[in-house]
C-alpha cells in the first residue's frame, strides 16, 4: 500500500482537494478541466465537481455521466477519480456529495436514507442535464459500491439515463439488514429496535446515536473478518483519507436501509446494463445476485476484474485500467452516438 499512501500525503495540499493517483491539481487549457458547484436539491445546498472534456466549447453538444459515490465517500475519492477518467474521453461527468454527507448540506448530519441517496442521483441529472454543452438526450450513470445500489434503484425509474454501469456495486440494504455475507441475520430483530430507540430519541430532541463509525487499531482493522472492510479502513483513513468523508451514518437511518434491497425494483431497468466487479471481492456475491433480476433489459453484461478486491478497483491503476476498459466502449455504444 506504500505507493498510494505516498499520494495521498502528495494530495493533501491539492488545490480542489482531490485525494486520488493523477488527480488535476490546475485548470489548464484545453485539458480536462473541473469546476465546482453548488445547487439546490429540496432546500438543501448540494457541492459536487463537473470535469469538462479536452477543449470544452460550450456551444458544442456533449454526452453527460452521473457518477454516484461509495457509502461513505465523497466527491475528491473514487468518484472523482471515474469522473475525470470520463471527462479524459469527452464526457461531463459530475461527481457529487451526497445530501447530509460531505460538502453537501443537511442535518444531522451523515443520514444515510435509500431514498434520500437515490434523490441524490435524479438530482444530479436535474443539474447536468441544464450544463451548458450537455446533451440532455444522452446521460449515461456510473454508480460505485452502495453508489451502484442506488443507481440500480435510480435508473428503474428515470428512464432520462440511457444507460447504467455499476462499479463494486454494494447493496446497502440487504448489508444493513442481514450483515456483510449474511452473517447477522440472527441479530435483524434485535437492531431494529435499537434503531427505532435512537429514532425516538431523535424525535424528542435527544443525542443523535451513530453507526458504523470506529476508532480502530491496526491489529484491529487486521483482525475483521471481510477484506472489503480491512481495505476500506486502510482506503478511507490512510491512503485516500478526506476529512468530509466517514463511516459513520445515524442509526435512526437503519429503519429506512433494513426494509429496502437495492434489486427491489430492477426488474424495471429496460435500459442498457454494464455491472463490474472484481473476481476476488468478498462483496461479489452482490453483484452476481443482482444482474439475473434485472430481467426487463437484454442489453446487459456483467464483468469480473481478474484478480481485484472490491476496494482495489477504486485506485489500483490496473484495475482501474480495467473497469475503463469495460466502460468506454459500453458508454460510447450506448450514449455517445446522436440520438435518432
Amino acid at each position: 500500500m506504500a505507493p498510494a499512501t505516498a499520494t495521498a500525503a502528495d494530495n493533501a495540499r491539492n488545490p480542489f482537494g482531490l485525494v486520488y493517483r493523477g488527480a488535476l491539481t490546475a485548470n489548464e487549457a484545453g485539458k480536462v478541466n473541473i469546476r465546482p458547484v453548488s445547487y439546490k436539491l429540496n432546500g438543501l445546498d448540494i457541492a459536487a465537481n463537473v470535469y469538462t472534456p479536452p477543449g470544452y466549447d460550450a456551444a458544442r453538444r456533449y454526452p453527460a455521466i452521473v457518477v454516484a459515490h461509495p457509502n461513505g465517500g465523497v466527491k475528491e475519492q473514487v468518484a472523482g477519480l471515474y469522473a475525470q477518467r470520463l471527462a479524459e474521453l469527452g464526457y461531463i461527468a459530475i461527481a457529487a456529495d451526497a445530501a447530509y454527507q460531505g460538502g453537501s448540506g443537511g442535518l444531522p448530519r451523515s443520514i444515510d436514507k435509500p431514498a434520500f441517496r437515490i434523490e441524490d442521483i435524479h438530482g444530479a441529472a436535474d443539474f447536468i442535464t441544464r450544463y451548458a454543452g450537455v446533451d440532455a438526450a444522452r446521460l449515461g450513470l456510473l454508480g460505485i459500491c452502495g453508489g451502484g445500489g442506488y443507481s440500480l434503484a435510480a435508473a428503474a425509474t428515470d428512464k432520462r439515463f440511457k444507460a447504467i454501469a455499476t462499479l463494486s456495486m454494494f447493496n446497502s440494504g440487504r448489508v444493513r439488514r442481514n450483515g456483510f455475507a449474511d452473517s447477522q441475520v440472527r441479530t435483524i430483530e434485535a437492531r431494529l429496535r435499537q434503531a427505532s430507540t435512537a429514532r425516538a430519541q431523535e424525535a424528542a430532541g435527544g443525542e443523535i446515536l451513530y453507526a458504523g463509525d470506529a476508532d480502530m487499531t491496526d491489529a484491529q482493522i487486521a483482525a475483521l473478518p471481510f477484506e472489503m472492510y480491512r481495505q476500506g479502513y486502510e482506503y478511507y483513513w490512510k491512503t485516500h483519507a478526506h476529512p468530509n468523508s466517514t463511516f459513520k451514518y445515524t442509526t435512526s437511518s437503519l429503519l429506512d436501509l433494513m426494509r429496502w434491497d437495492a434489486t427491489d425494483s430492477i426488474a424495471l431497468i429496460d435500459q442498457p446494463l454494464l455491472m463490474i466487479a472484481g473476481s476476488k471481492a468478498d462483496s461479489l456475491y452482490m453483484t452476481e445476485e443482482a444482474f439475473p433480476k434485472a430481467v426487463g433489459t437484454t442489453d446487459k453484461a456483467l464483468v469480473r476484474i481478474d484478480g481485484a478486491t472490491h476496494i482495489e478497483t477504486y485506485w489500483v491503476p490496473a484495475y482501474v485500467a480495467a473497469a475503463m476498459d469495460s466502460l468506454t466502449p459500453f458508454f460510447a455504444r450506448t450514449i455517445e452516438a446522436p440520438p435518432t
